[in-house]
């Protein structure tokens, strides 16, 4: 007997339909460590193979390599079968240092101009500010890529880590497909304000970080890279990390009595929460991919789901999710946002 197909998702109300899963990409290129590039192309290819439509980087990458990774793995697949989720404008030296932020409307279309070479397509599905340009309003940001949408080298504009305020704001100049932002079991901010937002302007939800980086896996070891960011974040850092392992652990416990990883059940989780809620995930490897894939076979009634909020209570988690010069600049962590 062939297994039923997952049924797709649709990012929002304008947005389009794409596997229950996306991949991000990010990993196989910056941030978390040394990546293996041969592994990296398998882990595309597998993902591909196994149905997974949206793959979603940024053009900061690995200033460029994640896009040029894309573009070879991509080779010799049909154009229309992957949904590609680009984020830009942020700004770093090379020393990989981060530098600002450039929303102004020049850039936008610059910055595509760039991301359409390295990915060696002619449009990209949606295209979205990483953060917010603190000095340029929102609606000259989007304003660009809606000129971007009318050319017809952008098919949907989508927006990244803003608050409420600002979505309706972007929304008001050009229909937005997606909001982009952290969603996890111990990443639980949208949920006050900020999800019932884009529902009520049939924006769907990308989330990513559903594992935490990592850290609600059931599989975390601190890498001792210099590269990898989590060792400035302080949920990794001392007391907070030991603190959070803890709470992996009885959700471990949860995990177990249902035939199923941790890295299934908090991936699951987040599915749950909404039809308009897109989980990505970072796997680099194909085994994480395929445990990651599981996850579509995981069912949480109600008494999982209480089970879940019992071993991890919303605010349990120790330590923010970004160091404070981070959190500063997003202004999905405002308050009011």
């Amino acid at each position: 007997m062939t297994a039923l197909a997952p049924s797709p998702r649709r990012l929002g109300t304008t947005g389009p339909e794409v596997f229950p899963l996306g991949l991000g990409c990010m990993g196989m290129s910056d941030l978390y460590g040394p990546a293996d590039r041969t592994e990296s192309i398998a882990t595309l290819h597998a993902a591909l193979d196994a149905g997974v439509t949206l793959l979603d980087t940024g053009d900061f990458y690995g200033m460029g390599h994640n896009e040029l990774l894309i573009a070879e793995a991509l080779k010799g697949r049909p154009r229309e079968n992957v949904v590609l989720s680009v984020k830009f404008g942020a700004l770093r030296d090379p020393a990989g240092n981060w530098i600002g932020f450039d929303g102004r409307p020049q850039a936008v279309k610059t910055a595509l101009a760039y991301t359409l070479k390295r990915l060696g397509v002619d449009y990209i599905d949606i295209y979205r500010p990483a953060r917010l340009d603190p000095v340029v309003p929102v609606e000259e940001t989007v304003g660009a890529i809606a000129d971007m949408v009318q050319a017809g080298y952008v098919r949907h504009v989508g927006l990244s880590e803003v608050g409420a305020d600002t979505i309706r704001r972007a929304a008001a100049v050009h229909p937005v497909s997606d909001l982009q932002i952290e969603y996890s079991l111990i990443s639980r901010g949208i949920e006050d304000g900020i999800l019932q937002t884009c529902r009520d302007l049939g924006i769907g939800i990308t989330a990513y970080g559903v594992l935490s980086r990592g850290l609600i896996s059931g599989h975390y070891q601190a890498s001792g890279a210099a590269s990898d960011f989590r060792a400035h974040s302080p949920r990794f850092q001392g007391e907070n990390v030991a603190e959070n392992l803890k709470l992996v652990e009885a959700l471990r416990q949860v995990a177990q009595a249902r035939g199923a990883s941790v890295a299934q059940v908090a991936i699951a989780w987040v599915a749950a929460q909404g039809a308009d809620i897109l989980p990505l995930v970072g796997a680099r490897r194909r085994d994480r991919l395929t445990e990651a894939l599981g996850s579509l076979d995981v069912t949480l009634d109600a008494a999982a789901l209480a089970a879940i909020e019992a071993a991890i209570p919303k605010g349990a988690a120790k330590g923010a999710r970004y160091a404070a010069a981070q959190m500063a600049m997003l202004d999905s962590e405002r308050t009011g946002a």
